[in-house]
């Protein structure tokens, strides 16, 4: 009798829990860098909301979910003087371990427990974000040429350059 209600107890748990809940997780560290490293970051939630900022590389632990049956989504603002700023967007995605609930969890874990806990989705571990060299000096031109071939205006507006 007792051996009956011990497999009853067990069997309950197992069906008040979701498989993705016992095996994954809900928070996910998720590392940031770019090339070239020492860009300024800002990491902003699918409602806009700045989740965290600072400079790359940097790990930061994040939700995977959004709400109910909601993955999240993230936007990583990277910049840095004389690069052009970029944006990569990066989203939840669902978790392998969503679809033991079938043989374990059962349809509370599939429906409830699960999405409740955000554990059915998960995010990136890494997120690489390379910035491209701005050209800031459109319309400029560098020419290189002789003394010799230099006006007496352009000699008086030369400018020595000293090693330090």
């Amino acid at each position: 009798m007792n051996q009956s209600k011990w497999m009853v107890a067990m069997l309950a748990a197992v069906m008040a829990s979701g498989c993705s809940s016992i095996v994954s997780k809900s928070d996910y560290p998720v590392s940031f860098d770019s090339t070239p490293s020492g860009a300024a970051y800002v990491l902003t939630n699918s409602k806009g909301i700045r989740v965290d900022s600072g400079i790359t590389p940097a790990t930061v632990t994040l939700p995977s979910s959004a709400g109910y049956f909601q993955g999240e989504k993230y936007t990583l603002s990277v910049s840095m003087q004389g690069y052009s700023s970029r944006d990569y967007t990066f989203t939840a995605s669902l978790d392998g371990w969503y679809f033991g609930n079938l043989l374990f969890g059962g349809l509370p874990g599939m429906l409830i427990v699960d999405p409740l806990t955000g554990a059915m989705f998960n995010l990136p571990e890494h997120v690489h974000v390379p910035l491209d060299a701005s050209n800031n000096n459109k319309g400029q031109v560098v020419k290189i040429g002789f003394m010799e071939d230099l006006t007496p205006a352009e000699k008086q507006r030369l400018v020595p350059i000293t090693a330090q």
